[in-house]
C-alpha cells in the first residue's frame, strides 16, 4: 500500500496560483533526488555501474542539472535529445543514443559527440558507415521474442518493433567484429511500468547468458551490458514502490554466478530508467470549472489530455486528490474531464472523491515522467507551464506555458492576403 501524499498545502498552492495560473505541472526536486539515490545505493556494490536517465520522460534541462549531479548520463533518441545533451554539457560516454529509425543526420550527430551508440537493426550498421563512420565501440539491441513476456504497453515482445532476434545478434557482431571493432556492448529494453522486481533480474540473466555465448562464438569480449529501464511505479494506491534493494541483490548474486565464476569480467552495467525516477515527483495542478449533470456527474477542469495524455490514452489510473478536502469522505462519484472534443478526454471515471465545488483546486498525482513531454495542441489546446519546487521550498518556473503566439508561429500565411480587410487573422493573434 503506497500512501500518496502531497508536498505542498492549498494555501502554499494559492500563493503559487497568483504568479503562474493552473493548469501546470510542478516537479518535488527532494523526491527526484532521493529516487536517485536509492537507485544507486542499490547498485552501490558495482564498482562500473552507469544509470542513464530516459531523457524522452522529463526532457527540462532543470530536471537535467539534478540528475547530473547525482552522477546520471542521459539516454537520447533524437536530433533534438542529443541537443538537449550538449546543451546540459554531457557528451562521448555520459550519453547512449538509441533510436529506431535515425535519419542520416542523427547518426552524424551521435558521432560528432563521442556517444554510445545501439543500433536497433543490423541492417543500420551499414547505413551508419555509410552516413557517418563506425566508431570503436558499438552496441547491438535485442528482442527475445516469444522467449520473454511483454505487458500492456509494449505488447507481446515478437510483436514488438523493438531491437534484433538472436540470429540476427551473432550476424551483427561478426560484422561489427570484421569492421574492426573492438569494443562491445549489449543493449535491450522489453517492458514499461513493470512492478514485479524479477523482471529487471531476469533481464541481466538474459543478457549474461548471450554475453557468455556470443563471446565463446566470436572470440569477443563485451564491455558492458545496457539492461533497459522500465521498473514502475505505484500510481494507484494499493500497489507497492518496487524494492530496489532486492533487484541489487539478485543482480548481484547473477553476476556472480555467470560473470565472475567464468573469467568474463570485468564488465559494466548500465540503465536507463526514466519513470521510477521522475514520475513520482510529478503533480498536475488543476483548477475546477464546471459541473456538469447528465446521465452521470462530470467535473471539468482546466487541464486536458492536452496536459497529460496517460490517463486517456491508456485508461492508466492517476490518483486525484482536491486540496484542502483531503481528510473529507470520498463518497461522490465523479468522472473528471477535460475540454478536449474526445469522449477519452478523462482523468478518472466513476471515481470517488469528496464533494467538489468549482473553484476547487484538483491535483492528478504522479505525472512527473511521459507527462508534460507528451503534451500536444489538438483543439488549439496550449501546453501548460513546468515549475520546480526545490528542496529547500522555493518554486520556479522551468518552463513557461506555450502563449498563442507560439501556437501560431509555424504557419506561413502565403495564401492570405496580409492586407485583405476580411482575413484579419495576423492582427487579432496580437490582442492575446
Amino acid at each position: 500500500m503506497t500512501e500518496k501524499k502531497l508536498p505542498f498545502t492549498r494555501e502554499f498552492m494559492e500563493e503559487i496560483i497568483n504568479n503562474y495560473p493552473t493548469p501546470f505541472h510542478i516537479y518535488d526536486e527532494k523526491c527526484i533526488r532521493e529516487n536517485a539515490q536509492r537507485l544507486k545505493q542499490a547498485f552501490s556494490w558495482h564498482p562500473d555501474f552507469k544509470q542513464y536517465f530516459a531523457l524522452k520522460a522529463t526532457p527540462n534541462p532543470n530536471i537535467l542539472k539534478i540528475l547530473s549531479d547525482e552522477g546520471f548520463g542521459l539516454d537520447c533518441s533524437s536530433m533534438a535529445e542529443l541537443i538537449l545533451a550538449e546543451q546540459c554539457g554531457l557528451s562521448g560516454e555520459e550519453v547512449v543514443f538509441s533510436s529506431i529509425v535515425p535519419p542520416a543526420e542523427e547518426f552524424q550527430k551521435a558521432r560528432d559527440l563521442g556517444v554510445l551508440i545501439s543500433l536497433d537493426d543490423i541492417s543500420h550498421i551499414e547505413y551508419l558507415k555509410q552516413v557517418a563512420s563506425i566508431p570503436e565501440i558499438m552496441c547491438l539491441r535485442y528482442n527475445p521474442g516469444d522467449l520473454r513476456e511483454g505487458n500492456n504497453f509494449l505488447g507481446q515482445q515478437k510483436e514488438a518493433k523493438f531491437g534484433s532476434t538472436r540470429k540476427q545478434l551473432f550476424e551483427g557482431y561478426r560484422i561489427l567484429k570484421e569492421m574492426g571493432v573492438k569494443r562491445f556492448g549489449i543493449h535491450t529494453m522489453i517492458g514499461t511500468q513493470v512492478l514485479n522486481p524479477d523482471y529487471m533480474v531476469n533481464n541481466v540473466r538474459m543478457l549474461l547468458n548471450l554475453v557468455s555465448e556470443i563471446s565463446n562464438e566470436l572470440d569477443i569480449r563485451f564491455e558492458f551490458i545496457n539492461i533497459g529501464g522500465g521498473i514502475g511505479i505505484p500510481y494507484h494506491p494499493d500497489e507497492r514502490t518496487v524494492d530496489l534493494d532486492y533487484i541489487g541483490k539478485r543482480i548481484k548474486k547473477v553476476y556472480q554466478e555467470k560473470i565472475d565464476s567464468k573469467g568474463l569480467g570485468p564488465l559494466k552495467l548500465f540503465m536507463e530508467c526514466g519513470r521510477m525516477i521522475t514520475g513520482p515527483s510529478g503533480y498536475l495542478v488543476s483548477r475546477v470549472l464546471h459541473k456538469k449533470n447528465i446521465y452521470k456527474q462530470y467535473i471539468g477542469i482546466d487541464a486536458s489530455m492536452a496536459n497529460l495524455m496517460r490517463a486517456g490514452m491508456y485508461g492508466e489510473y492517476h490518483h486525484i486528490t482536491v486540496l484542502g478536502k483531503e481528510t473529507l469522505p470520498q463518497e461522490y462519484k465523479y468522472d473528471v474531464m477535460g475540454s478536449i472534443c474526445e469522449n477519452n478526454d478523462k482523468f478518472a471515471i466513476d471515481r470517488l472523491l469528496p464533494e467538489i465545488e468549482i473553484g476547487d483546486l484538483i491535483v492528478i498525482h504522479d505525472t512527473g515522467a511521459h507527462g508534460h513531454t507528451m503534451g500536444f495542441n489538438y483543439n488549439g489546446r496550449l501546453r501548460s507551464a513546468e515549475l520546480l519546487l526545490r528542496a529547500e521550498g522555493e518554486v520556479l518556473q522551468i518552463r513557461r506555458a506555450e502563449t498563442i503566439d507560439d501556437y501560431f508561429s509555424t504557419i506561413c500565411y502565403e495564401m492570405i492576403d496580409k492586407g485583405d480587410p476580411t482575413m484579419p487573422i495576423l492582427e487579432s493573434i496580437k490582442e492575446y
